[in-house]
């Protein structure tokens, strides 16, 4: 598949993932479409869905990569502040002021990861 580049040659999009049913979803940004040269198995199965069902959007989150390497960077930034150990012991201590400096760290970096996949159309 044939992305668009910017003016460093990077390519523009990103391919999430295929699924088993050999269809590849690409994340462009809006206002970005698919070059119209495309090798010829590619260029005629090209949609572009408007709306991805629930179902199809928590396939693509178990297939792709990059979600799976968003989540990893989520556990290691809370595992940077906070051993696993750590954590067990503050949320048996829970409701306390460390607890909840704990899970603001933490909320803070899920919502990153949340961010991060809306950016990719998950």
């Amino acid at each position: 598949m044939r992305l668009q580049e910017d003016e460093d040659h990077h390519q523009i999009g990103v391919e999430l993932a295929t699924l088993p049913d050999g269809v590849t979803y690409v994340c462009l940004p809006d206002g970005v479409t698919l070059p119209t040269e495309q090798p010829e198995e590619i260029a005629a199965s090209i949609i572009n869905p408007a709306i991805l069902a629930p179902e199809l959007v928590a396939e693509l989150k178990v297939a792709s990569p990059h979600i799976r390497l968003i989540n990893q960077r989520v556990a290691d930034a809370i595992a940077e502040r906070y051993t696993t150990a750590d954590e067990i012991k503050l949320l048996r201590t829970a409701p306390s002021t460390e607890f909840n400096s704990y899970n603001a760290f933490a909320e803070d970096c899920r919502a990153w990861g949340r961010a991060e996949k809306a950016k990719l159309g998950l």
